[in-house]
């Protein structure tokens, strides 16, 4: 009896010591490194005493005390911001010198932003930029000639020639109404979900878009901060259509890729952001992470080329992913990407007949969303690209650097422009909101000593009047910038002086797509679906307000006497009947 007791006890002791060893073990895995530790902007430090602090540019310092146990981080901050009053838990794993931590719960948003799914590296480690392989498929031979069309019937890329937006010679009405009709030439239902614009050459018109296997997939317009992605994750079909100009029918359609969405989007962005180029000969659709791909105009598959996976998001927390927007460009036979990516950056240009690189330019930069334009300046061509770290200039031909200018915002969207020979370059994100106008001989660093305005290269910039998503528009001499809360501004182009400032009625969910102008009238298009008229000049005068029942995300496009616009459903064509 004694014996067996004595054997149960010493069972019991070994089970209660390898309980202990467990959760020693565990508590020992859970030694977080006491030196700091870096995830995007941020720096975090973990003292082994339980105390531990977050502070991150732009960011408001976290400090509290912290402990382990079970596998599990414990979180409190003891003077908290609002909602941050308790505790948050987090998972944590370790990953050589790496630790990554997901969220348990925990209440208080800023510390889940910045901590959920985020993996720490040693504050002093280099960073690692992976090689990026870039794999092209040839198809069939390119056309050697354009097809035959007048330069006033094409809009060949974002924006139309340029990027400028403008097409004088239309002729277009004042007002439509798509419910009864009234100066609505055509509408063509079109499937999926997309913010790109279409594009015309001669008497066709190409659209992209994403079709996804999930009816309910949608995407969310309006004025807000939230940096989320969608939870679109199923199979999509990525497609270029292309129709007659004259009567939206749809003459080909082709599929370019069909599966999982490589990267996530933003839950107000899409899987085709994009817009088509073309320059007679071919078409070239970007799709992101899903590749980039060059037909004729008989729907032909000339080549496509896989550039890897394109992780754009917020600068500051990595682990938000907002998806790509950037437009591609053709010039002088060359179709040139601007990559601006969480792991690398880089310019690529592409021989536009058979998809091989002519060129590739690495940049240090953070990710980017603005479509680069080719400035044809009284000095030459400028490959001109807004970014944040820096503006740049570049030589077309070769992807030469030729000058850059710094105090740019650190999300930049809209498309630099040109006009009366000075650049224009703007973004919208605080405290910068810039807007820069660079002459066209500018060479060097550019960048302006803080306080100044102007420089020899520089004719004039302001700060906290950019715009967040629209481009801007340079028309007759007058700059006009339209911000994504309908406060829209007029300046004069060559010296920056106000010329008004106007807050636009009606705002509701606010501006994405980017002026575009005729016959001295501007065209604005809000994302709930109207588009304001407004003439053009030194006072503002809003002519008209047409609204088309449907959500107005991209950018119109303007030939030969209509305006094509794209809506979350459709492509309308607008101009007087005859």
């Amino acid at each position: 009896m004694k014996k067996a007791v004595h054997s149960k006890t010493i069972s019991l002791l070994f089970g209660v010591f390898a309980v202990a060893g467990v959760i020693a073990a565990q508590q020992a895995d859970l030694k977080l490194p006491a030196e700091p530790l870096k995830f995007g902007v941020f720096v975090a430090q973990f003292d082994p005493a339980g105390t531990f602090t977050i502070q991150g540019d732009r960011w408001p310092k976290l400090t509290g005390n912290w402990k382990g146990a079970g596998g599990e981080i414990e979180l409190t901050i003891p003077t908290p911001p609002p909602g941050c009053g308790g505790a948050g838990k987090y998972k944590v794993r370790k990953e050589g010198t790496h630790v990554g931590f997901d969220v348990v719960s925990d209440e208080c948003q800023v510390r889940r932003m910045i901590i959920d799914g985020s993996i720490w590296a040693p504050a002093t480690e280099a960073k690692t930029i992976p090689t990026r392989n870039i794999a092209r498929t040839a198809g069939a031979k390119a056309p050697s000639k354009a097809m035959k069309s007048p330069a006033e019937a094409n809009w060949p890329s974002f924006r139309g020639p340029e990027a400028s937006g403008i097409a004088d010679g239309q002729n277009l009405p004042d007002q439509w109404n798509p419910k009864t009709g009234q100066n609505i030439l055509w509408r063509m239902p079109i499937p999926g979900l997309a913010h790109s614009s279409p594009v015309v050459w001669g008497d066709r018109i190409f659209l992209t878009s994403a079709v996804s296997s999930d009816a309910k997939a949608t995407f969310r317009p309006g004025l807000y901060g939230d940096g989320d992605a969608s939870k679109d994750r199923s199979t999509h079909r990525w497609m270029l259509y292309a129709l007659d100009k004259k009567t939206g029918k749809i003459l080909w359609e082709r599929l370019a890729y069909q599966g999982e969405p490589i990267e996530k989007r933003h839950i107000k962005s899409t899987y085709a952001n994009s817009t088509p180029a073309t320059d007679g000969r071919i078409v070239v659709s970007w799709f992101g992470s899903q590749g980039v791909y060059a037909y004729d105009f008989k729907g032909r598959l000339l080549w496509k080329v896989d550039i890897g996976k394109i992780d754009l998001g917020a600068y500051d927390i990595p682990t938000y992913e907002w998806g790509p927007a950037s437009s591609p460009i053709i010039w002088n036979n060359l179709v040139i990407l601007q990559v601006d990516t969480q792991a690398d950056s880089f310019l690529l240009a592409l021989d536009a007949s058979t998809g091989q690189t002519v060129w590739k330019t690495n940049r240090e930069e953070i990710p980017s969303w603005g479509t680069p334009t080719i400035a044809n300046t009284s000095a030459g061509p400028v490959l001109v690209t807004n970014a944040s770290n820096y503006i740049r200039g570049y030589d077309p031909k070769t992807g030469k650097e030729l000058w850059r200018l710094g105090g740019s915002s650190k999300i930049t969207a809209p498309t630099p422009i040109y006009a009366d020979d000075l650049i224009v370059v703007a973004s919208g994100r605080r405290p910068e909101k810039p807007i820069f106008v660079v002459r066209p001989n500018a060479r060097g660093d550019l960048t302006l000593p803080s306080g100044q305005k102007n420089s020899e290269a520089i004719a004039w910039s302001m700060t906290g009047r950019g715009s967040y998503m629209p481009t801007p528009l340079a028309y007759n001499g007058t700059l006009y910038v339209l911000n994504n809360d309908g406060i829209f501004d007029a300046y004069n182009l060559k010296t920056g002086a106000e010329v008004y400032r106007q807050r636009l009625q009606n705002v509701g969910s606010g501006f994405s797509a980017s002026p575009v102008a005729a016959d001295g009238k501007i065209y604005l298009s809000s994302e709930d679906g109207e588009i304001l008229v407004i003439a053009a000049g030194e006072k503002f005068n809003q002519i008209a307000t047409n609204s088309m029942g449907e959500l107005l995300m991209a950018t119109p496009a303007l030939s030969e006497g209509v305006m094509y616009v794209r809506s979350s459903t459709s492509l309308f064509a607008i101009g007087q009947k005859r």
